[in-house]
């Protein structure tokens, strides 16, 4: 019974993390685009600002996180080969 509960604790984990990752960044892009389309089909003044703000911020934050990711799936062969070492490696 112990076993089954120390994997009911794990699977949790892994399940929200594959609901951020998975789902969270693509629903982000998306509120990017979605953004960005108002401003194309001729918002003006503070919605313009504001669509402006959040497509900018939006694509700013998958970009900042598509980075990351390929740096800690590359940090072993840039502390291997290049002598930097990033997220512990």
């Amino acid at each position: 019974m112990h076993t089954f509960l120390t994997n009911m604790s794990d699977l949790w984990r892994v399940t929200l993390a594959a609901l951020i990752l998975g789902a969270g960044i693509p629903t982000v892009f998306a509120i990017g685009i979605r953004s960005r389309a108002q401003i194309d089909d001729g918002a003006s003044g503070s919605a313009r600002a504001v669509a402006l703000t959040v497509s900018t911020l939006c694509f700013a934050l998958v970009m900042i996180i598509v980075v990351v990711g390929v740096l800690y799936i590359a940090k072993d062969f840039l502390a291997h080969r290049l002598g930097i070492h990033i997220f512990g490696a």
